[in-house]
């Protein structure tokens, strides 16, 4: 099933809810936004595809989040775009049940994501925005697009016009500054782990490997590699800034810090605080799956069995200071141990940069409406705590962000557990009705001392609406 082509909104039909970018988290919002009566919805991406992490799908790996943790369960299990009904509609719901799994391969998490895409209406792929303005005249956001051919071409221009965003655009590799030059150079064998799948034939070709990064995606990319070497001549090195290949924390109550309770209470923290608690949360973000480090451990121990050492090299507690080319194709890495306070040099074939990834700027998306958006001490968007960049009261409607508050509402704002919670907060909010009612409590834990310094209502954000003045906008609660 394909998407219908762009519908021409003019400013006597305007959209109440644009959604910039599609991936999981306005995906989830597409689903949730879909059986809401009279709500009328789009949503743009320049790829012409639903893609998440292709370079990342290696065979056998797995999400890190139960499979309830879909586009839509947690906030409706009875909606038809979740994960069970997805597998009722492949005649796989038996073969789920026998397998017993409760965490799903991630190659499966991308089909179930594009069905979805496939299915949903009001999606619009190839659709690059250009431009997002506030209309005062109008009360309206004006969004100016490009639509693309196949080969990434204009095709044509078009705007639309809305009374709500959301930004859904996602993260970007996040290459550390010694490795960029050479990370962008033509030739060079130096990848981020995003394109891992992609460079693979080489990498498993090369004499010497190393990948840097110790979070999930190098543990799952050295284990990868381990693999499909051969036994004594592995010739791979494994290097991370973490003191620690460590495990992430899957305890019960630490994945509480996953929980909307949480970050209600991390947004309510002083700027400071906040910034000074995120780096100590590294194990909660960026540990790795013990199930994945034990089987490194036993691919390790297998290769010893008879006698020797696999000729691999696992150190943590370091980083790259700076890196050059040596020859044509060959790179050297200048290493420090700060524990140690000793330096050396690492010569290798190629590099994976399993150094994660950043939120994506949007600077030049939002240029027309920088003077309009509040910001912190450090100059990041203020965000609320329903998620919506605090704007000049001058604009009348929302902007809504999807995986762009770490820095106000903590660690879960990239995990896929809290997608469907925060839709269904975008949902509520943009109607002003509560077509998706949320729990007052998600969490054992108790954050903070009480009482709870800003309790979750359950009233309607914003004024009550009837069908006479269901559009009408909510105001912006204040900061707290």
């Amino acid at each position: 099933m394909t998407n219908p082509p762009s519908p021409d909104h003019t400013p006597d039909a305007p959209l109440d809810l644009a959604g910039i970018g599609i991936g999981p988290f306005n995906l989830s919002l597409a689903a949730l936004a879909h059986p809401v009566p009279d709500l009328r919805a789009a949503f743009y991406d320049e790829n012409h595809t639903f893609r998440w992490h292709p370079g990342l799908l290696i065979d056998g790996t797995r999400i890190q989040v139960p499979f309830l943790a879909d586009l839509v369960s947690l906030a409706d299990p009875t909606s038809p775009w979740s994960f069970l009904n997805y597998l009722k509609t492949r005649e796989r719901l038996y073969p789920f049940y026998f397998a017993e799994r409760t965490h799903i391969q991630r190659a499966e998490y991308d089909a179930y994501c594009r069905w979805a895409s496939e299915h949903l209406t009001g999606l619009h792929f190839g659709h690059h925005i250009d431009a997002v303005r506030w209309n005062p005249e109008r009360v309206l956001f004006e969004i100016d697009y490009t639509q693309l051919d196949p080969d990434g071409e204009a095709e044509a221009l078009g705007r639309t016009y809305a009374r709500n965003v959301v930004l859904g655009i996602g993260t970007t590799p996040d290459i550390p500054e010694p490795l960029r030059p050479l990370a962008e150079a033509h030739g060079v064998p130096v990848h981020h782990s995003a394109d891992y799948l992609d460079h693979r034939a080489g990498l498993l070709a090369a004499d010497h490997v190393t990948v840097v990064g110790a979070g999930q995606s190098g543990a799952e990319i050295f284990l990868d590699l381990l693999r499909n070497r051969p036994a004594g001549r592995e010739r791979l090195h494994w290097l991370a800034r973490t003191p620690a290949f460590a495990p992430a924390d899957h305890s019960r109550l630490g994945l509480e810090h996953f929980t909307p309770d949480y970050g209600q209470y991390f947004h309510a923290l002083p700027e400071p605080v906040r910034d000074q608690a995120l780096p100590q949360q590294w194990q909660l973000h960026g540990g790795i799956d013990p199930a994945t480090l034990t089987a490194i451990h036993d691919e390790l121990y297998r290769r010893s069995l008879h006698g020797g050492w696999p000729d691999t090299t696992l150190t943590p507690g370091v980083f790259v200071r700076t890196a050059g080319r040596v020859g044509t194709t060959r790179v050297e890495l200048h290493l420090e141990h700060p524990q140690q306070g000793t330096r050396s040099r690492l010569t290798t074939d190629a590099v994976v940069l399993a150094t994660g990834y950043r939120e994506r700027r949007v600077d030049r998306l939002l240029a027309a409406l920088d003077p309009y958006i509040r910001r912190d001490s450090a100059g990041r968007a203020r965000v609320d705590g329903h998620h919506r960049l605090v704007l000049d009261p001058l604009v009348k409607g929302s902007i809504h962000v999807q995986n762009a508050e770490t820095h106000t509402h903590g660690v879960g704002s990239s995990d896929l557990g809290l997608a469907a919670w925060r839709s269904a907060t975008i949902i509520n909010a943009v109607t002003g009705t509560t077509h998706y009612p949320l729990p007052e409590r998600t969490a054992f834990t108790t954050f903070g001392l009480e009482p709870r310094p800003t309790p979750r209502p359950r009233t309607p954000i914003g004024p009550a609406t009837d069908s006479k003045n269901r559009r009408a906008i909510p105001r912006q609660l204040p900061v707290h």
